[in-house]
């Protein structure tokens, strides 16, 4: 096939539409028909220099994806596809991608290292092309500039796509060493030692035994400080940067280098360009990651294995620490606080204050007060947002003993600034502190009397009311402080303060999410967010306004599928709004589904709320599918047995639900919602079970779906078994078989960290929860003979998860009352299996006396059935 592949990659990127369509395909076509020249072609175009830039650069592009994909599944093939690939075109493609990072054009020698990483991230751990790290070593010693540029480039991206355990010791140290030369102030050429400070950034995950060697730490070390000291900019960011993974890589090694990195970071900080100054204060802000974990650690487990002990290095700072993030808050921006995105010094500097104070707790108090005292009443608006800033970031660490007191007197001058203060900079700040002290020092779970009283509710409602009439900004703060102050009453009952405004607090919010200017920010949003947070605290007594919430806000769902011929900004902007819509009904539902005295009444509008659910699926939009699936699943559980009127035409949704592979959070919450519909319809949902069952076995057999929502599926069965009881016995050889597979793998599953031991608990408590569903849903069968033949594996399974020793309290909940419902489902039957079981009497005696209520509890009901079943 004779192409002109130049000219085709150039016309794929024509501003005219027809002519760039026409390239695209006959690309696909070229691709589809003749993989290898086609991969041999664009390898080509980007060695050779005679050809345009951009069409080099796009073909490195197509071939960087033809190796490459987000999806777990496609790498897998594209991975594959490669490995499989004539050994002699990939020794030409990779010979002409060597080649090409000698290439005078800067862009193809960056294409190509790219492209060479991705090779390499396929072949290395496979042992194949030994030759490459050698060969790129050579490069270094070249006189070039670029070739050793886009040399070390290669090793960096080499090391991010390729893991330390796959290149020995030997090459990590050369490359180590490579990578350290170029970066040293030797070198004379800024580019290549940029490119060495970005490829060390990528490299440190190798450098695991060369930290552990004092010289060779050190030598690194000086190297990184003394290039964060570089002429060039981006050397000293990329140099930061550094230091910034050094600190969460290795923090258990600085302790002899944090007075030098104190008095870098701080000279950057007050002196150097922004992008510098915010790696820096960014280094601290990680160090205080690290010790908060730690001493999480140890506070939460005694017998904690942590192998990093905490060496307070931010309390050792401290006294200087803080004085130099409270100058970084008077670097404001003019217009920072309309800019979602906007990070910059002062933000910065407030964030790792904010962690500062999470890490040292009450130490931190009298390093800020006065800060705040000076310049809270000075009369230039920078000093009086800086001190709300400081104040308000330290109100999560410390005690709420020493918080309260300054809180107290604090509160009114807030009130009045956040009614009177001239700028709309101070009184965002001031709205966001109210909001930080309502979640921190209010609410019933707290030990100490909460900082707001019957006495200054009123004060606060009337401000935060008024204030949520401001400009976008300040009214979005507002909300988001009236959604605390909420959160903290959801306990309260009929002792609420917000009883008596509730028919204020509602309109003023209804008002702001109707404000022609509330969706330029996310002011729409935080209205609805903190509507749902007030009806959730709402109760016996404000339950008749909320009923009256229900067709207002029907009516509003009703007006968006009403709209005409929308832009695609526009159908966004309906579709959010739909999803928020349909959050606030699902609230609404759940509330007043719950209480026996709004029940009745509310379910007369169950027709009209189905009615438009569906509608709102027919949109075909999946981040509303979300959002009114989880409110169909609350109509469902309030409806009970009367939901099945509506199943036959949402069928077809939930369906289309358990089929969304893609957005995976969509299957999940469908999911859940056939959990809810089993719970509601019982034994009414049974004929819809087999195309139910069908698509949850597909589901779990797919590896395009993501791994999260398997566990849920598991339960799922359960669920479906509960509610059809003996009828799930046309499902039993298809479901046991893969709850055996899973429960097999999940037993003998080493976690590698805690991530993955977090997700095998989850799939393990899944398991149990189908377990213990089909084994209550046979209890008193004639059928339940047909259990037997599974009742080694699940006992099995159990002793499995004893010996494993590494279940958390809810899958050791499950797994107890799973052997209590074997016990009592199968009675004398399941005796004798139960006496033979190696583990059974310990786990059970182990269970008996756990600390957490909640195992115990299942434990005793498992001794009493084992017990009959054993001596029956």
């Amino acid at each position: 096939m004779s192409l002109d592949v130049t000219q085709i990659l150039l016309s794929a990127q024509s501003a005219d539409g027809s002519i760039r369509k026409h390239a695209e395909e006959s690309l696909k076509q070229f691709q589809e028909q003749n993989l290898p020249g086609f991969l041999l072609s664009l390898s080509s175009e980007l060695a050779n220099n005679e050809k345009p830039e951009e069409s080099r650069r796009l073909a490195g592009l197509i071939l960087k994806n033809a190796l490459d994909a987000k999806e777990q599944h496609r790498k897998s093939e594209l991975f594959q596809r490669w490995l499989v690939l004539d050994a002699v075109v990939k020794a030409q493609i990779k010979s002409l991608l060597l080649q090409t990072l000698s290439s005078p054009v800067a862009s193809a020698r960056s294409t190509s290292s790219q492209v060479i990483a991705k090779v390499a991230g396929i072949e290395i751990p496979q042992k194949q092309w030994p030759e490459l790290i050698g060969s790129l070593l050579s490069n270094i010693h070249l006189v070039q500039p670029n070739v050793k540029q886009a040399t070390l480039e290669t090793l960096g991206y080499l090391c991010e796509e390729v893991s330390p355990e796959a290149v020995d010791q030997d090459q990590v140290n050369k490359i180590l060493t490579a990578v350290v030369q170029g970066m040293s102030a030797s070198e004379g050429n800024s580019e290549v030692r940029l490119a060495a400070t970005r490829a060390l950034y990528n490299a440190l995950g190798f450098a695991q035994v060369n930290f552990s060697n004092d010289m060779e730490r050190d030598y690194i070390m000086r190297v990184v400080c003394e290039a964060t000291q570089s002429p060039e900019e981006k050397i000293r960011q990329a140099a930061f940067e550094c230091l910034v993974a050094i600190s969460s890589t290795y923090y258990d090694k600085l302790a002899t280098y944090m007075q030098d990195i104190f008095n870098i970071t701080a000279k950057a900080v007050r002196g150097d360009e922004e992008s510098v100054a915010l790696q820096a204060i960014e280094f601290w802000s990680s160090i205080c990651d690290e010790e908060i974990d730690i001493l999480d650690e140890f506070s939460t487990d005694f017998t904690a294995d942590s192998d990093v002990p905490c060496y307070y290095f931010i309390k050792q700072a401290l006294p200087a620490l803080v004085p130099m993030l409270l100058e970084t808050l008077l670097k404001q921006e003019e217009d920072q606080d309309l800019d979602e995105g906007a990070w910059n010094l002062a933000m910065a500097g407030g964030t790792c204050l904010g962690l500062v104070a999470r890490t040292v707790g009450d130490d931190i108090v009298p390093l800020v007060m006065p800060f705040v005292e000076e310049n809270i009443t000075k009369p230039e608006w920078r000093n009086r947002e800086a001190a709300t800033y400081a104040f308000g970031s330290i109100l999560e660490g410390p005690s709420a003993d020493k918080l309260a007191p300054l809180v107290n007197v604090a509160l009114n001058f807030m009130l009045s600034a956040l009614l009177k203060d001239p700028n709309n900079h101070v009184k965002d700040t001031t709205a966001w502190t109210l909001g930080r002290i309502f979640e921190f020092l209010h609410g019933s779970a707290l030990e100490t009397p909460s900082v707001i009283t019957n006495e200054n509710c009123q004060q606060i409602l009337t401000v935060l009311l008024q204030s949520m009439k401001d400009v976008p900004n300040v009214a979005e703060k507002a909300c988001g402080a009236l959604y605390f102050l909420a959160q903290g009453y959801v306990d309260a009952g009929s002792a609420s303060p917000l009883t008596s405004f509730f028919q204020d607090i509602v309109q003023s919010l209804l008002v702001t999410s109707h404000r022609e200017d509330a969706g330029d920010s996310r002011l729409r949003t935080a209205a609805y967010e903190t509507l749902n947070e007030v009806v959730r605290c709402s109760t016996e007594e404000t339950a008749p306004i909320v009923l009256q919430l229900v067709p207002v806000i029907m009516m509003e769902l009703h007006q968006t599928l009403e709209a005409g011929k929308l832009s695609t900004d526009e159908r966004e902007k309906r579709s959010d709004l739909q999803g928020l819509l349909c959050g606030c009904l699902q609230v609404i539902i759940q509330k007043l589904g719950g209480m026996e005295s709004t029940k009745f009444s509310f379910l007369q509008y169950a027709d009209q709320m189905m009615d438009l659910f569906l509608r709102v699926f027919a949109c075909r939009n999946a981040s509303v599918h979300e959002e009114a699936m989880l409110a169909i699943g609350a109509l469902a559980y309030a409806a009970g047995s009367n939901f099945v009127k509506y199943m036959a035409q949402f069928y077809q949704y939930l369906e289309m639900g358990l089929q969304n592979f893609e957005e995976y959070q969509v299957c999940a919450i469908t999911v859940g919602v056939v959990g809810d519909l089993c719970r509601a319809l019982e034994d009414k949902i049974l004929p819809y079970c087999d195309g139910i069952m069908t698509q949850l076995l597909k589901d779990l057999s797919s590896n395009q779906l993501h791994r999260s929502v398997k566990p849920p599926i598991f339960s799922c069965f359960g669920d479906i078994a509960l509610a059809i009881g003996e009828n799930f016995e046309k499902y039993l050889i298809y479901a046991m078989p893969m709850l055996q597979s899973a429960a097999e793998l999940s037993a003998h599953t080493a976690a590698a960290d805690d991530e993955m031991l977090d997700y095998t608990n989850q799939l393990r408590d899944g398991i149990l929860e189908a377990y213990s569903g089909i084994l209550q849903g046979f209890k008193s069968s004639p059928k339940t003979q047909l259990l037997m033949p599974y009742a080694p594996n699940i006992l099995q399974f159990l002793d499995a998860l004893y010996n494993g020793k590494d279940m958390d309290d809810s899958v050791m909940k499950t797994a107890i009352g799973v052997l209590g419902d074997l016990a009592d489902t199968l009675g004398v039957h399941a005796g004798p299996l139960i006496s033979q079981s190696t583990s059974s009497k310990q786990f059970l005696d182990e269970c008996l006396s756990s600390d957490d209520p909640l195992v115990k509890e299942s434990a005793d009901w498992a001794r009493i059935a084992v017990s009959r079943a054993v001596s029956g």
